[in-house]
């Protein structure tokens, strides 16, 4: 995991869309992001997948009561797509691990997004928020 966040260098394409901290709301964010990657002609996977697990996690460890969590896709003139997911939560940040505790139906969103993604990270900010990144090279 990178700790840091870089500005997408020279966006070709952005979509950013606010959606309901809830399970409706994670699925919607899986549902945008699949219609918005075809619109690019950009593969759907791993991509979708990625935004799925970030976006529930925004909504189950980064929910507060009234308040929504943001999703950003970035396109950028070098090939690179970047996964944004702001929720209100900067105070919980994901701590990488190598695996769950102990055998769990859940735990393992994470895990794979560190698969799946070239790079990931997590920033704070603006707070009360952080936002957890995923980059994809589409050009490999």
């Amino acid at each position: 995991m990178n700790q840091e966040i870089t500005a997408p260098r020279t966006p070709l394409h952005q979509f950013t869309v606010p959606l309901s901290a809830t399970r409706r709301g994670a699925r919607l964010a899986r549902l945008i992001a699949t219609e918005q990657l075809e619109a690019w002609g950009l593969p759907l996977d791993p991509a979708r997948l990625i935004v799925a697990e970030l976006a529930a996690n925004a909504v189950v460890h980064g929910r507060v009561p009234g308040r929504s969590f943001r999703l950003v896709l970035t396109v950028t003139a070098h090939g690179v797509l970047r996964v944004e997911v702001t929720d209100p939560r900067g105070e919980s940040a994901p701590v990488p691990r190598d695996a769950p505790p102990e055998p769990a139906e859940s735990g393992y969103g994470l895990l794979l997004v560190e698969e799946l993604a070239d790079r990931w990270g997590v920033v704070s900010g603006p707070t009360p928020c952080k936002t957890v990144w995923a980059e994809l090279e589409l050009r490999r």
